[in-house]
């Protein structure tokens, strides 16, 4: 099984614009082959000292995908492509995180 950690970070005050668009792609992904989970998460409100965040603009993906073959056929996949289209103006820099069981 292979893991995914997408670290989306908006422009200033674009993240709930980039979320929409995400919500608006999910049922998509979901009925991708070899998809397994994907979902978004925020921050914890009042999480609390000591725990790192992301911050205000940031949202992460949580993933996971049967294979590589699947997360490769995800990326080229033409709703990947036109959200990614929508969201480009909105967004100030992403980090994909691929990984696997230790």
């Amino acid at each position: 099984m292979i893991h995914v950690l997408a670290i989306i970070t908006a422009k200033p005050g674009m993240r709930d614009r980039i979320l929409q668009a995400w919500r608006g792609n999910v049922e998509a992904v979901r009925a991708e082959s070899g998809c397994i989970a994907y979902e978004a998460v925020v921050d914890v409100r009042d999480g609390g000292a000591g725990f790192a965040q992301f911050g205000a603009d940031t949202f992460v993906v949580v993933e996971r995908w049967a294979s590589m073959e699947a997360l490769r056929a995800h990326g080229a996949a033409p709703h990947m492509k036109a959200y990614a289209n929508k969201v480009k103006d909105f967004t100030a820099s992403r980090a994909i995180h691929v990984l696997e069981a230790a």
